[in-house]
């Protein structure tokens, strides 16, 4: 019976082979035209729609974030500066803690630093009150030596061309009076608006200064387990590179407006200390900034001393740029930045399209930071 039992199951197996060995042919059949169709298209094909789909999710995800940083301009551009007041005072503050409770420290270098910002502008504003009008006798003096100098060689203009300019621009001013109106009181309102930014990036200033490890500290600790390293790491050189960055520039920014300040005093082109201040925060904007601020000073050195002086100070250009691209930037920003002067180019130029001034303003150390979080987060990964 036993014996009988097994021999009856037996012919049970090649059913069961029959059921199934169909539904095996059809797989195997599906694998072999799923590798035909893979063998018609070229890896290289494949791997770019893979880059390809990729990218385009990048793109979508950047565009997001633009547009809604675009709508919160006012928080992001204060946030923006809370962090460079934070990367520029932070070691003093760090220095007056070793002495001091931090909430002192913090008090005095906040007040210390308004005074020297508030010194400095208000003897920029005497300044200009002092020379504006010895500076409009010179330019009302100048226009006659430009108009005499673009009469002759090599441009033979007619005489009066100078005047006739001058004279269009009052015009033009007098005629469009209402409009230059309303834009200053809008100008007014975007004054306001910045003032209440700057309120706003003081208020996080004092706390990023106080208390900015234990604040990010907090935030990393809401964060899975399994990801905290890496947003610790990021963090880390995301902040080293951002206070790197603003240190630096400011200091080539410092160094390029003690030079032009020199330059302009030897020279005896007025309001100097004005100038020195443009060209100061001009050089905040790298590449485009400190050739602009000179060109103002230029066009000033062109009224009030003439075209010998104001070629002199256009000459100042490429001595500022060969200094600060050959000796300053490598020097002061080399260990923290190391970005090529096209990328940084291209930054400046996409965030003037994107923000204006104040977007060429961030685009760089965005660029920097980015780039710098991408490097550490590759280097330290598992598959190196």
């Amino acid at each position: 019976m036993t014996a009988g039992r097994g021999r009856s199951r037996r012919p049970g197996r090649p059913g069961t082979a029959l059921r199934t060995g169909p539904d095996r042919a059809a797989r195997r059949a599906a694998t072999r035209n799923a590798d035909r169709t893979g063998e018609r298209v070229p890896p290289g094909l494949r791997t770019a729609a893979g880059y390809a789909w990729r990218l385009v999710a990048l793109g979508v995800s950047a565009y997001l974030a633009v547009t809604v940083l675009s709508r919160l301009q006012l928080p992001v551009i204060a946030v923006f500066l809370a962090l460079v007041i934070t990367s520029v005072l932070r070691p003093p503050v760090d220095l007056l803690a070793r002495a001091l409770p931090r909430s002192l420290a913090v008090l005095f270098t906040l007040v210390g630093s308004a005074v020297l910002v508030g010194g400095i502008l208000a003897l920029v504003g005497t300044t200009v009150a002092v020379e504006w009008g010895r500076l409009g006798d010179e330019l009302h003096g100048g226009f006659g030596r430009i108009d005499r100098w673009l009469s002759g060689a090599p441009f033979h203009l007619r005489p009066g061309a100078a005047g006739d300019l001058r004279s269009r621009i009052g015009d033009y001013l007098s005629a469009h009076r209402s409009a230059l109106l309303s834009t200053a009181l809008s100008g007014a309102g975007r004054a306001v608006e910045l003032l209440t930014g700057l309120a706003l990036a003081v208020f996080c200033a004092i706390f990023f200064l106080h208390s900015g490890d234990r604040m990010w500290s907090w935030g990393v600790h809401q964060l899975p387990t399994r990801t905290r390293p890496v947003w610790q790491r990021a963090g880390q050189a995301a902040w080293h590179t951002f206070a790197g960055y603003t240190r630096g520039v400011l200091i080539v920014a410092a160094t390029n407006a003690v030079l032009v300040g020199i330059a302009l005093a030897v020279l005896r082109v007025p309001l100097v200390l004005p100038l020195v201040v443009l060209e100061f925060v001009a050089t905040l904007i790298p590449l485009i900034g400190s050739p602009i601020a000179l060109a103002i000073a230029a066009l000033v050195a062109l009224a009030a001393r003439g075209p010998v002086v104001a070629l002199l100070v256009l000459g100042l250009i490429v001595v500022i740029g060969q200094i600060e691209g050959h000796l300053l930037h490598p020097l002061v920003l080399g260990w923290s930045v190391r970005i090529h002067p096209v990328a940084i180019a291209l930054s400046v130029a996409g965030g003037a399209v994107l923000g204006g001034v104040l977007g060429a303003l961030v685009a760089v150390p965005v660029v920097s930071v980015a780039w710098a979080v991408t490097g550490a987060l590759r280097h330290d990964s598992p598959d190196g």
